[in-house]
């Protein structure tokens, strides 16, 4: 497997990918900023997908990275299942070159079976293609409970291979990642834990409440504004603390994941999102303010799980 030097976050660009779940339409003039502003300063691990937008997040990536030597940035893709072409017997492979041609690279550095949908199928189909190997990228599965986890990793190392990462929805509205035992079996098996959605798609910013929603008719409105009620409480909290560190309030959620020992994927489409995310990672919480954050989001017993994933019992 891959040894990684990897940042403390990775930026996520799931938006870039125009599907309508944010609501925007995201250009690579509009993103360029973006990206150049993150390299400059570290944060050179990029979390993308086939499935953002059947290839427009990879494509928009791919023209960023043109030019930059290969080991100054970090590429962390996907296998989606229901992107698959199932009749072919080299599906892992087709997908991959066609990756491969989006992002205009020839390697990955952290692949992913993307959702368990006919598991455990893809993740042995993804060993078989690697087994034997020199490129073998660090593999990971995500949107997985631990029971297909520890199936995963299994049948990996059948392959010679091992199970590097877990990539799941994980934030202080939803800990059922941790509440589960996947956090402590990741840490005692050497695992990544990559959590995304560590902002609930900005929910948890501060810039929304009741009297300024998310945009009508994007994909996370339909979810957090009908709670925003709610979320000004939970936001109120982070607002009482980021005050503390002079720090913007979305900065405590990802310090928070950061010192749970996840690594935070966060969504860039703004240069200030790059700005808040190196504040981020110089913020220290206490164990008090840790306990205090959860206990508020407890409290709310609001649920978040999404259309695409599971609650992680």
């Amino acid at each position: 497997m891959k040894k990684l030097n990897l940042p403390k976050i990775a930026l996520g660009a799931w938006a870039w990918g125009n599907d309508g779940t944010f609501g925007d339409n995201w250009t690579a003039d509009s993103l360029r900023p973006i990206f150049d502003k993150a390299m400059e300063n570290g944060l050179y691990l990029w979390d993308t997908a086939y499935a953002y937008g059947m290839g427009t997040s990879e494509r928009t990536l791919g023209e960023f990275l043109k030019g930059l030597p290969r080991d100054s940035y970090i590429i962390s893709d996907k296998l989606t299942p229901q992107a698959m072409n199932y009749s072919s017997k080299t599906a892992v492979e087709d997908m991959l070159n066609t990756e491969y041609q989006m992002l205009g690279i020839d390697s990955m550095d952290i692949y992913w079976v993307h959702n368990p949908v006919d598991s455990p199928r893809w993740i042995t189909e993804l060993a078989e293609y690697y087994e034997g190997r020199n490129d073998v990228p660090v593999i990971g599965v995500s949107n997985h409970n631990l029971a297909e986890i520890k199936e995963a990793d299994r049948i990996l190392r059948e392959h010679g291979l091992k199970l590097g990462a877990v990539q799941n929805h994980y934030s202080l509205l939803n800990r059922s990642s941790e509440d589960s035992g996947i956090l402590d079996y990741c840490k005692e098996n050497d695992i990544y834990f990559f959590a995304y959605m560590v902002l609930e798609q900005g929910a948890l910013s501060g810039k929304y409440d009741t009297k300024n929603p998310m945009p009508a008719g994007s994909g996370r409105a339909e979810i957090y504004n009908p709670v925003l009620d709610k979320l000004e409480i939970m936001n109120a909290k982070l607002k009482e603390i980021a005050d503390k560190y002079n720090v913007a309030p979305a900065q405590i959620p990802v310090a928070w994941s950061i010192a749970k020992g996840c690594l935070p994927i966060i969504g860039v489409t703004k240069v200030n999102h790059v700005e808040d995310a190196v504040k981020a990672m110089n913020v220290t919480l206490t164990e008090d303010e840790i306990k205090g954050l959860e206990s508020t989001a407890d409290s709310l017993e609001l649920n978040l799980i999404r259309m695409w994933e599971k609650k992680m019992d």
